[in-house]
């Protein structure tokens, strides 16, 4: 019904955030690393959506990106993984991770989520690695493998320039505040080092 909402972020919770709408607010339920990334109080958003209707409540669940809507919608259809769990997951996994765990039979990763026994992951596994295999092409996969090796890459990057400007004589808070302000995409630790002298 809701393919996506657009507006601006009124609040936010640990759980949820309200999204203004020309006056009304839709309460949105999403997972926190989502809540964290999709933007400031008072700016505007687009997030996609997941319209549920149970005879006891309507709930909508937002995301940032069509491949978290899609993977949460995956995870409904494993016996026993409620929005909840889909949330949890999503939380502590990006989506090329999950992936590459159902593809690579990796349960360890799965496990790692709050609340996820060894048992839920192998279910998991079990039930959505053709669904998985269907929508990834070998491509896809590839591109999956370089964007987390990439990633890797990106936090070594950070991690090093943050402990060289701890080294300095830094406050990790101020440190930590500053690096939320930089686009770190692509940058050496030199760069950011640089970066962050800048600012601080």
């Amino acid at each position: 019904m809701l393919a996506y909402i657009k507006g601006k972020i009124d609040s936010k919770t640990n759980n949820y955030i309200i999204i203004d709408v020309g006056g009304l607010g839709y309460k949105v339920n999403m997972s926190e690393t989502a809540i964290e990334k999709v933007g400031k109080e008072g700016e505007e958003v687009k997030v996609h959506t997941y319209y549920r209707v149970r005879e006891d409540d309507i709930s909508i669940f937002g995301f940032i990106t069509k491949e978290e809507l899609r993977t949460f919608e995956l995870l409904l259809t494993v016996s026993g993984v409620g929005a909840k769990v889909a949330l949890a997951i999503l939380a502590n996994i990006s989506v090329a991770e999950f992936a590459m765990a159902i593809i690579q039979n990796d349960v360890s990763k799965i496990v790692k989520v709050p609340g996820i026994g060894k048992k839920s992951a192998e279910r998991i596994i079990l039930e959505l690695k053709d669904k998985i295999n269907k929508l990834q092409t070998e491509v896809e996969i590839k591109e999956i493998n370089k964007q987390i090796e990439k990633q890797k890459d990106i936090e070594e990057n950070v991690e090093e320039a943050m402990s060289a400007l701890q080294v300095l004589g830094y406050n990790k808070k101020a440190i930590e505040n500053v690096f939320e302000k930089i686009n770190v995409t692509g940058l050496s630790t030199e760069e950011l080092i640089r970066k962050g002298l800048a600012l601080l």
